[in-house]
């Protein structure tokens, strides 16, 4: 799979990681960018063709396939979170908003989209999941429940479409400097570079990418059979 030359289709892409996923598209030669947004009038990115998609709407997502048959590389990026555990306030709201969002979302436009990769030349998805979905904390737990089951999705994904030729790549980072992560005093990676080994690794054939040290870290630690409570104690 290269960009170049590829169509692409970015979800939540007017601000943040799917604003830079965009712009890269661009930069390496993409054919098409789809940029899409709940409202697309905020997407101010030359080049790009803004598209009105709503991920947690299904008569949206499918009107919305239906209309942009071309797309060989779809990005799943649309992506909420809400802060707080698990076991305080009235919780089950609040899940189900990410959940809708974080999993059926993606669930949503990658069943759409499956049909018309695997017509295209099978093509590839990635799906931009977290360092939480191997581990989790209180500060958002919630959040962390959802990405968990974005990684299996993606797992599922993965399998199905693997006999038409599409590669499917599962993202984790820790914190991205976007404004899901604004006022937080914590270290972050730059979306630049986030998205740059995103793009190498959809390339290079991969099929997973952690792409800064605590998702290396925390995925290694997985492997080995480490105790995640070590590994985050650094």
């Amino acid at each position: 799979m290269k960009i170049k030359g590829s169509v692409v289709l970015v979800t939540g892409a007017n601000r943040g990681l799917g604003l830079e996923f965009a712009k890269q598209a661009l930069a390496r030669g993409a054919a098409k960018v789809y940029a899409t947004a709940r409202d697309p009038s905020k997407i101010a990115l030359a080049g790009v063709t803004p598209v009105k998609l709503d991920v947690t709407n299904p008569a949206e997502v499918a009107a919305v396939a239906a209309q942009y048959k071309d797309v060989t590389l779809l990005i799943n990026n649309a992506g909420i979170a809400r802060l707080g555990g698990i076991l305080g306030g009235d919780l089950a709201p609040l899940l189900r908003e990410q959940f809708e969002t974080n999993v059926f979302g993606m669930l949503h436009v990658s069943r759409a989209f499956a049909g018309i990769l695997g017509k295209n030349g099978g093509g590839a998805i990635l799906n931009i999941n977290s360092v939480l979905s191997w581990v989790n904390t209180p500060a958002i737990g919630g959040y962390g429940i959802t990405k968990a089951a974005a990684w299996g999705l993606t797992n599922s994904l993965r399998h199905e479409l693997r006999a038409q030729g599409t590669q499917v790549v599962s993202f984790h980072a820790g914190f991205i400097d976007t404004d899901m992560t604004r006022g937080l005093e914590i270290p972050k990676a730059r979306p630049e570079d986030v998205v740059k080994q995103s793009f190498d690794a959809i390339e290079a054939g991969q099929e997973e990418v952690m792409v800064d040290e605590p998702s290396r870290q925390v995925k290694g630690a997985l492997s080995q059979g480490v105790y995640l409570k070590d590994v985050l104690a650094g």
